[in-house]
């Protein structure tokens, strides 16, 4: 975080702001038979404030900027790579993630950020087909596989971050639910 983003109020974005880094992660992936293949994963999500963002005189959000670097844990190599922006509007406490996959593949999913004692919990989802929270995917991912939707629940509580993500995929001619599930600590404010 910069100097300038001390004097901005992100509202529940302000949890996320730091580096995190996780040693648990669990990928639940389907194999080329389409059956489930579990993988362990470390992770590190790095969070950036950016500040307001006006759009067309009549919108204000919130935004803060992040990087996900997701590595197997016996190997070490990289499994994904990933870059967004989280966004909060006040006015109606909506909060949007947008993220960029190295696959083609693009997705806003829209929701909400709520407080419960010590804990923020961000609930996002978007579907294949839905104009405003919704999913874009190259001519291949579309034909080969396929996003259908995209669900997320994301904790913080302190300096730990949990999260769970479910997509639904159409591969290998099948329908298949891909889940990954995290636990961070935070490093770095």
């Amino acid at each position: 975080m910069t100097a300038a983003d001390h004097k901005v109020d992100y509202g529940p974005l302000t949890s996320l702001i730091g580096k995190w880094v996780g040693e648990t992660g669990l990928d639940v992936a389907p194999d080329h038979d389409c059956e489930p293949c579990e993988r362990k994963f470390i992770d590190e999500l790095t969070f950036v404030g950016v500040g307001h963002v006006s759009n067309a005189g009549k919108q204000s959000l919130l935004a803060v900027k992040y990087h996900q670097l997701v590595k197997h844990c016996e190997d070490q190599n990289v499994l994904h790579d990933q870059i967004g922006h989280w966004l909060y509007e006040p006015s109606t406490g909506i909060v949007m993630h947008s993220l960029t996959i190295p696959r083609g593949v693009c997705v806003l999913a829209g929701g909400t950020a709520k407080t419960d004692g010590a804990n923020v919990v961000f609930d996002v989802e978007a579907n294949r087909g839905n104009e405003t929270f919704g999913i874009l995917q190259s001519p291949f991912m579309d034909q080969n596989a396929r996003t259908d939707s995209f669900q997320m629940t994301l904790t913080v509580t302190g300096d730990q971050l949990t999260y769970r993500q479910s997509t639904k995929l159409f591969i290998y001619g099948k329908q298949f639910d891909h889940v990954d599930s995290s636990e961070l600590r935070r490093v770095q404010n």
